[in-house]
């Protein structure tokens, strides 16, 4: 749930740990009288001063860079005071236990300054932006999405979303969704006038071009969310198929190990690694086989092989060029192969991957890999074409990511949202006898789905979400 956003704030803003500078920020209402307390004089507002906090004997805790924001033009929209010192933990929590000293009035006979003073929530000084109409909550999101970004891509696409092209986006689909809603309520309203107000303004083809450009925004959307979640990959196999060799060579350095026994991996091992600036999480799996033999420590690896494969966004389902011909080892491949198409999702492609390519003739290669790739783990050939291979599986477009603005997964799915609603709107207008209530209500639960990606509409419970992914000095 969200906090009590009227209470004064005040947290460490810097990571844990050592560093060369470090951040004590506070926000308020009327933070004045503690700015300086805390100083020991007037800041003028937005300018640097360079002075010493001192502890209540008046001895110097540190000296600090000291910058006063007075609302409503700051980060927050209210008073901000950041203190910028040594990055030392010690020194940082002196800091910060000396403003909520002053601000509570504990050091000798003195009144309090701020009463409430208390330490920030995870998310709190964003989310206090977003209360206070500085961010919507896209580019509150963004906030938290640019701090996390893996790739340079993903922090360039954050970054848009933080400046409002996202967002911008959004209002556009809404202002022509509430224009096309105003012709339908006042068709509802007036009944009685001659005029067909829905036919005059053209109304179907403004539902047409809205749909449209929902198409767009949906498929920019997409692919931002690929840049900021990345795909899970699991590659699949018999044993000795060359799974963890592959896994080494997509990600360039010896993670797992490999041996010709079988059963070598018996757990799970991942690693990310980027392509075109999406992230690629790997999963190596134990050899998958189905044997009344086997230890227990490799069936365990086994089931959690399939725990991983349940959950993946593409399988790499790995075959051994050289056992091709054997019919024990088909047999193995298609016991597997049922297998993954009774687990698997619909939408989660398979690409079969033929590899040891170096150690077989040309034509077996090729009789083999007419469904897939073939490929050598150990020369790196085909790898090219599989990382190609591998975005185009997941919708990924290859080339320019100038124009991508970070997203979501619940931006998709309230994206999915309106244009179910519009279909529905859609089917009503073009019905012999259109029911405009049924159309106007398809209306507004679409404006509502786009509110809700800006914050313009959203429930406690779903901010409360957002913001406790934050760290706490944001």
């Amino acid at each position: 749930m969200l906090s009590q956003h009227d209470a004064p704030i005040v947290a460490i803003a810097t990571a844990p740990g050592r560093g060369a500078v470090g951040i004590v920020r506070l926000s308020g209402k009327h933070l004045v009288p503690l700015v300086e307390a805390v100083c020991g004089r007037r800041l003028k507002a937005r300018e640097a001063t360079y002075l010493p906090v001192k502890d209540d004997g008046g001895v110097p805790i540190d000296h600090v860079l000291a910058l006063y924001f007075a609302a409503p033009n700051s980060y927050t929209g209210e008073d901000v005071l950041e203190l910028q010192g040594h990055g030392g933990a010690v020194v940082l929590q002196l800091l910060l236990a000396r403003c909520l000293e002053l601000a509570a009035g504990t050091h000798g006979n003195a009144a309090p300054l701020l009463t409430g003073l208390r330490l920030a929530q995870p998310g709190e000084f964003t989310q206090r932006a977003f209360l206070n109409h500085k961010l919507d909550l896209a580019q509150a999101e963004a906030v938290a999405d640019l701090i996390d970004a893996s790739t340079e891509a993903a922090a360039r696409s954050a970054t848009r979303s933080l400046s409002g092209e996202f967002s911008a986006e959004i209002h556009h689909l809404r202002d022509a969704l509430i224009h096309l809603r105003m012709l339908v309520e006042a068709t509802l309203d007036f009944p009685e006038e001659d005029i067909d107000f829905l036919q005059q303004a053209d109304a179907a083809g403004q539902l047409a071009r809205l749909q449209e450009k929902l198409l767009e925004v949906m498929a920019r959307t997409r692919q931002g969310a690929l840049l900021r979640e990345g795909i899970r990959v699991v590659i699949a196999g018999q044993p000795n198929a060359g799974k963890s060799s592959l896994l080494n060579a997509l990600a360039g350095s010896e993670l797992a190990i490999v041996t010709p026994i079988a059963g070598t991996t018996r757990d799970v091992v991942q690693q990310t690694i980027q392509i075109e600036g999406v992230p690629l999480h790997v999963v190596d799996t134990a050899g998958l086989r189905e044997h009344p033999e086997v230890g227990e420590v490799e069936r365990m690896g086994i089931a959690r092989a399939w725990e991983q494969i349940v959950h993946a966004d593409a399988v790499l389902f790995l075959h051994d060029l050289t056992r091709n011909q054997d019919p024990s080892y088909q047999q193995a491949d298609a016991y597997i192969q049922a297998t993954l198409a009774g687990t698997l999702a619909r939408h989660v492609p398979v690409l079969h991957l033929w590899n040891k390519s170096d150690a077989c003739e040309s034509n077996n290669t090729h009789e083999a890999t007419a469904d897939g790739l073939s490929l050598s783990a150990k020369t790196g050939q085909g790898l090219p074409d599989l990382r190609k291979k591998l975005l185009e599986l997941v919708g990924w477009q290859a080339g320019n990511t100038e124009g991508l603005f970070m997203a979501r997964e619940r931006h998709v799915q309230a994206l999915n949202t309106v244009e179910k609603h519009l279909e529905q709107a859609s089917a009503c207008l073009l019905a012999k006898t259109p029911p405009l209530d049924l159309l106007a209500e398809e209306l507004r639960l679409g404006q509502n789905a786009l509110n809700a990606i800006t914050g313009e509409f959203t429930s406690d419970d779903l901010l409360g979400v957002i913001f406790s992914s934050f760290c706490i000095g944001k």
